[in-house]
């Protein structure tokens, strides 16, 4: 099942961050325009990414095992494979999961890709993370709010800019979610890059909004959370119950962590 507007037309003038990403990761759901975004960044950007879509996966099973069987993922991205759903369902196969991205390619490979297993369920809406209220209405059709929910906002907030108020959007989708529930986030940091390494005008001089964060900043959508050991921390160190990933091509531009709503 999925929802969204019908037959959005695929920009393909203007790179798209999901596309972007998925260039990066290896993919082949990206166009001209995002191969050449892509192809600016250094070495240690490809690396950054794999590490955070490797934080995404150890935290997502570490979320089911520890009971949590429904997922609210935003700006999910094009479904690499294991996606959050194939990692959770595997342990759990009643696992409920909701996507929303805000890109028509994403809404299209959700139509084909994201089915439901027979316990549980798959879904897909397209929606802009600054649109809160929207995608909790979905996700209130397919996940019960009345039961603890992982609220997924992986590689996200750094597109969202000051002025659109990223934390009062987190604080939105925090503040429908019941005790017991959980934040998994991950933001792109600028703190330990070199001068050669940061290419982050590349994005901002291709029309994509890029606002790297610091880990002081990225404390604050943490806030009113009991933080998940090892805390926050970059995303090679945080692996609960997974060994510590390998030192080679090694990058710490994404902080990461795991925050539980208090009861």
């Amino acid at each position: 099942m999925t929802a969204g507007p019908a037959n959005t037309p695929v920009d393909t003038s203007r790179p798209h961050p999901a596309r972007v990403y998925d260039y990066l990761l290896g993919g082949k759901d990206h166009y001209p325009v995002d191969q050449r975004l892509g192809e600016q960044m250094p070495p240690v950007a490809k690396a950054g990414v794999a590490q955070n879509r490797a934080f995404m996966q150890r935290a997502a099973g570490w979320a089911v095992r520890s009971g949590i069987d429904q997922f609210l993922d935003i700006g999910t991205g094009i479904p690499t494979q294991p996606n959050l759903h194939q990692i959770v369902q595997e342990v759990n196969p009643a696992a409920r999961v909701v996507y929303t991205d805000n890109d028509p390619i994403v809404l299209r490979h959700a139509e084909a890709l994201l089915v439901s297993t027979p316990e549980g369920a798959t879904d897909y809406v397209e929606a802009d993370v600054r649109e809160p209220g929207r995608i909790l209405e979905h996700a209130r059709t397919v996940l019960d709010f009345e039961r603890p929910v992982a609220l997924s906002l992986i590689a996200l907030m750094h597109f969202v800019p000051d002025e659109d108020d990223p934390y009062g959007i987190t604080r939105a989708l925090l503040d429908a979610l019941p005790a017991g529930s959980c934040l998994v986030l991950s933001h792109f940091t600028r703190e330990f890059l070199t001068a050669d390494e940061d290419k982050t005008d590349r994005y901002t001089s291709s029309g994509i909004t890029l606002r790297p964060r610091t880990r002081v900043e990225v404390a604050r959508f943490f806030e009113g959370l009991d933080l998940v050991e090892p805390g926050l921390v970059t995303a090679p160190q945080w692996h609960r119950g997974t060994p510590a990933p390998e030192r080679r091509e090694f990058s710490d531009s994404f902080h990461v962590g795991v925050g539980l709503v208090r009861g």
